[in-house]
């Protein structure tokens, strides 16, 4: 792989990954890959705040690791297309984050 992009690649999982907040949401999402959840669902889930959820699921969506539907009201999916979030599950699963 060339240095530039590898570079890149850390550069996506430094920022995907730099919140707590985000491992949180991603966590969930990747516990229940199939299902969609709405920002509310995600705040009861991760005990996060409305604004938090709100910021974090930009950053990941910008990313291409979730998905956002446009229901009323708008829901939201792990993207397990991606091949980082793909490996981000095999991780979590390694370390027993799952």
């Amino acid at each position: 792989m060339r240095p530039e992009k590898q570079r890149n690649i850390w550069e996506e999982i430094e920022q995907g990954m730099g919140s707590v907040g985000r491992l949180k949401i991603l966590r969930v999402m990747l516990q229940k890959p199939k299902e969609a959840f709405t920002k509310y669902g995600l705040e009861k889930a991760t005990g996060l705040k409305p604004v938090d959820v709100r910021t974090d699921l930009k950053t990941l969506i910008k990313l291409g690791w979730v998905k956002e539907h446009p229901y009323q009201p708008r829901t939201y999916k792990i993207d397990l297309e991606n091949e980082i979030v793909q490996h981000l599950l095999e991780f979590f699963r390694q370390i027993k984050y799952l």
